[in-house]
């Protein structure tokens, strides 16, 4: 019952579910659809239900089914009046077959011409529903087939809207919690990778006043030189790969929520995308560093940037998880450029420390960006939300991921 609860006021849950309340809202949207086709009786109804399949049928949050239903309301208010235009020009020359069809093609050439440019779907949708005035016209003078074909397609997008209040699903809030997701699995990735080198149990021989070495292995070397990576590091590394794809799909809508300059969020979206990229390349690197040694001193630098980075990336993503206005701390102003004693070790521990400084950038560069546009994205996500999160976590004398 508390799980069931949980979808209907819990905006996470609903996140962890989103694909099953998809399609229950969809099958709830049909069957209102046919019963507004019962109330008006229009003919031609099953463009209503065709409607409430082309707008909600692929998408799934808010912010998408909002630009794509109004996309659909212009595109068949322009297609009506263009479609009008056309009747009555044919009406003032005295139904001239020539003039007709020249300026059906005439008009279809324009609307051709602004969907590629710039209109897209709703200069496909006023091509659409010109032809359906018109082929409705030469079925009887008003073309009262084609007017009937449009208020179904009118009604079917209220429905669809009107859908979305069921149990909504707002990109903004998917957003924050796939890139909070991403950065959990990140965090958790990056762990593996360091322990994917531990300290094996055999010292290499101290060398004369030379700093002693330590010998690391792979936890999974099999008296190898060199082990292969993980295989469960890799399949990691494909689920954050995927869920990247994911998120890419709600910037468009998040921007329109948020009123976030588009470009912020791409450059969240780049950042994120590097940051994975980062730890792919350590993770590729990890398995050479077995045959080779490193200093206790730099072997301490090399934990404690372990250590950090991998709370930087649990803390990020817990601000963004929270319904509290927490902000985002700096990350580890450590620089590698401050112990050149990093400068004598092998070339692989050199660009292993290098990669792992640059992780410590990127991480800075998308905490910047969250917390630059975060009075945004954070309004955008429903104060009621935030608030009632709150409260319930206070009832349940919780603690926030924050707190732990």
């Amino acid at each position: 019952m508390k799980r069931l609860a949980a979808l209907l006021v819990e905006p996470h849950a609903r996140y962890q579910y989103a694909n099953v309340l998809h399609g229950i809202r969809l099958g709830v949207a049909v069957i209102l659809a046919l019963l507004m086709n019962l109330i008006t009786r229009f003919p031609h109804g099953e463009w209503t239900t065709i409607t409430v399949f082309i707008v909600l049928g692929l998408l799934q949050y808010q912010g998408a089914i909002y630009t794509k239903a109004k996309e659909r309301v212009l595109g068949t208010v322009f297609g009506i009046a263009a479609g009008l235009c056309v009747l009555g020009l044919d009406y003032v020359t005295g139904s001239w077959t020539v003039v007709y069809y020249t300026s059906i093609g005439v008009v279809s050439a324009l609307i051709g011409y602004a969907a590629v440019k710039q209109l897209g779907y709703i200069g496909l949708l006023t091509g659409i529903t010109m032809m359906m005035i018109i082929s409705g016209a030469e079925q009887n003078a008003l073309g009262e087939d084609g007017v009937y074909r449009v208020l179904n397609v009118l009604i079917g997008t209220g429905v669809s809207v009107a859908a979305t209040l069921i149990l909504p699903l707002k990109s903004t809030l998917m957003w924050r919690f796939l890139l909070s997701s991403n950065l959990d699995a990140c965090a958790t990735l990056y762990a593996g990778v360091g322990n994917h080198v531990e300290q094996g149990e055999t010292e290499m021989p101290k060398p004369t006043n030379t700093p002693r070495l330590i010998k690391l292995r792979t936890r999974y070397s099999s008296g190898e030189d060199e082990a292969p990576v993980d295989r469960s590091l890799s399949q990691a590394l494909a689920r954050i790969n995927k869920r990247l794809l994911t998120v890419r799909g709600h910037i468009a809508a998040t921007a329109n929520e948020t009123k976030i300059n588009k470009q912020t969020l791409e450059d969240i979206q780049r950042t994120h995308r590097n940051i994975i990229g980062t730890i792919d390349l350590l993770l590729q690197a990890s398995p050479r560093l077995a045959r080779t040694g490193i200093d206790e001193d730099n072997h301490v630098l090399l934990q404690h940037y372990q250590n950090e980075l991998t709370h930087a990336m649990r803390h990020v993503a817990a601000v963004l998880r929270s319904p509290s206005e927490q902000e985002f701390r700096p990350i580890t102003r450590i620089l590698v450029a401050d112990y050149p004693s990093v400068g004598q070790l092998s070339f692989e521990w050199q660009g292993y420390f290098w990669l792992t400084q640059t992780l410590q950038q990127q991480l800075q560069t998308l905490s910047d960006l969250l917390q630059d546009s975060k009075p945004k994205w954070y309004a955008a996500s429903g104060l009621r939300y935030q608030r009632r999160e709150q409260q319930r976590i206070r009832r349940a004398g919780g603690e926030s991921d924050l707190d732990l």
